[in-house]
Parts: structure tokens; sequence; C-alpha cells
């Protein structure tokens, strides 16, 4: 009996303590909402709405239905139902992109100040224009899938390719961000990117011009700065940065627009680990890159760059005792 009067004691004491701390709560929230109207911190409180990252995800997820038809789809697709399956897709994936477009120009006209674009109007043209380049940039992500495949000998499948590599994801959703970015949409292509980096390591800035047959392998780790020029049928592995010098600091400003970034010609292989940073580096054709290699000038064409192959020190544990013995001798010598 003693022992259960002294529980409720101890809940007694336990709820007051907890009823004693959540009176704070309302003094707290008071100060995050007075935060609010401090301008050093960013807040977007306001009427009108700003982009979704959710709405921005589902556009992509709805994208890859349409652009690898069967392979991303909700429903099974075939011969019969092709037609509606796409049809209806595409006329969700309107709605959706047309409000996160309007959303975007509106941001930018109220954040900015700028004149009236007429958002809304604005917005559903360019989901049209996007809409009508969808076969275009079907052909350039089957150029991307092929390249994949075709060297890489443990890919069984091009449907492995698609399904699986994430190399082949992160530069679906550049295509697509780098096609909206070149429509005049705003902040919605920055978004697309970063969610494929936060989600494959794999980080290509929406601005960025990669030609056809673009291959990442691996992927992990890889960076391609704003300005990055990529010519056709180039392959990239794991760790590759392609970079922008370091600039002074408060001067991002003057550096902003210009290029910054390497150019990358045709049928250049970059190994893993390998740096190429500044604006006027210039990868010729045909040339290969290896790992671990930083370059801040410019290789011609067809031309190797290689570490010098380090010296290596082979210890066999037959070695180490012998040592270990000799020393020891050598010691109570």
């Amino acid at each position: 009996m003693d022992e259960q009067r002294k529980k409720q004691d101890t809940c007694k004491v336990n709820f007051h303590d907890l009823s004693s701390i959540k009176a704070r709560l309302p003094e707290i929230a008071e100060n995050i909402i007075q935060s609010c109207t401090d301008q050093e911190c960013y807040t977007h409180v306001d009427y009108e709405p700003i982009p979704s990252k959710e709405g921005v995800i589902e556009i992509i997820n709805r994208l890859r239905e349409i652009l690898f038809p069967g392979y991303f789809s909700r429903d099974k697709i075939d011969p019969a139902n092709l037609k509606y399956a796409v049809g209806q897709s595409a006329t969700s994936l309107f709605d959706l992109l047309s409000e996160q477009i309007c959303h975007s120009i509106r941001h930018d006209c109220l954040r900015y100040d700028q004149p009236c674009s007429e958002c809304d109007e604005q917005g559903y043209r360019l989901s049209l224009h996007f809409l009508e380049a969808i076969p275009s940039l079907r052909k350039a992500l089957a150029a991307d899938v092929r390249a994949t495949y075709d060297g890489d000998p443990a890919a069984k499948s091009f449907d492995e390719v698609i399904f699986s590599y994430p190399g082949i994801f992160a530069i679906t959703v550049y295509r697509i961000a780098h096609l909206l970015l070149n429509l005049g949409v705003p902040l919605l292509p920055r978004i697309m990117t970063e969610y494929a980096h936060s989600t494959t390591g794999i980080d290509i800035h929406p601005a960025a011009k990669i030609g056809k047959s673009f291959v990442i392998d691996h992927g992990t780790g890889v960076v391609i700065g704003e300005t990055t020029e990529i010519g056709n049928n180039v392959r990239i592995y794991q760790g590759v940065t392609l970079g922008a010098m370091s600039i002074p600091k408060g001067a991002s400003d003057e550096f902003r627009g210009r290029k910054r970034h390497p150019t990358i010609e045709d049928d250049v292989i970059i190994y893993s680990g390998a740096t190429i940073l500044g604006g006027k580096t210039i990868i010729g054709a045909r040339s290969v890159i290896g790992g671990n290699v930083w370059l801040t000038e410019s290789v011609p064409p067809d031309t190797t760059v290689v570490i010098e192959t380090p010296r290596l020190i082979y210890k066999s544990k037959k070695q180490k005792k012998l040592r270990d013995s000799l020393k020891a001798a050598h010691q109570s010598g």
C-alpha cells in the first residue's frame, strides 16, 4: 500500500513539473514570432505563395512517367492504353507545372519589386512550351542511357540503367531543369537539381551546358558548376569536380554571371577524384584525365594527364617478425 502511494505522489510531482515547463511555451512562441520581424533572419510571411518543394518533387516524378513510359508509371501501360495514360499524365503535369511556375514568377515579381509580368498567363505559356519539348528531351535522355549501358560491362540491360543508375536520375533532372531555365523559369530549376543532389550525391547546376551521350559512372561526389561547358560523348567518374577558383572575399557580385568553370570538349574521359578548375581551363577533345589529378590550366586535344605513379612499399608479416627480432637482439646486446 505504501509503495502504491509513493508512486502516486511521484506522478503528481512529475505532472506538476511538466505543467510548469509547458507554461513557458506561449512566451517562447511569442519570442519566435518577434524574431520573424528581424531583418537579419529570413522568412517568407506573405499572402502570395512561394514554390513548394513537395510540388517540385511531384513534377519530377510525373515527368519520369512521361519521359520513360511504363518504367515509373503508377499503373501498367500497354499499347491499348498508352494514348490515354500519356494524355492523363500530360494534363496532370501541365496543371502541376503551371502552378509552380506561376508561384516562382510571382515570387520574383514581389520579392524583387519587378513590374507585373502577367504571372498566370506566362506560367501557362511556359508550361506548354516545356511540354512541346518533351519528345526532344526523351531523345537526349535515350542517348544518355545508351552511352551509359555501352560503357559499363556491369549493366545487364537498358532497364537496369533506367531503373537503378543514380547518374541517369541526376542527368534526367538536370536536363529537365536546364530546359526550364532556358525558358526563363526562375527558382524551380535550382530546387530540382538540388533535390537530385540530395538524393544521389551528384551536384549539377541547371545552367551548365552538357552535350549528348553524357555519362556519370557511379556518381557520388560529382560537382558540375554553373558555367561548365561539356561536349558530346563525355564520361566522368565519381568524385570529379568541375569547379571555379576561389574568389576574393566580398567579390561574389563581380564574378556573378562570368565564366568561372572549365570547358570539357568532345570524347573526354575524366577518372575518379579529378579536380578541374577555372573558366579559362579547356580540356581538349579525346583527352583522358587520370584519377586524383588537379588541373587549373588547359590541356590540348588527344592528351593523357596522370599523376606520376607513387612508390609503393610492400611489407609481409615475415619481414615484420624478422625486423622485430633483430631490433630486440640489438637492444639486448
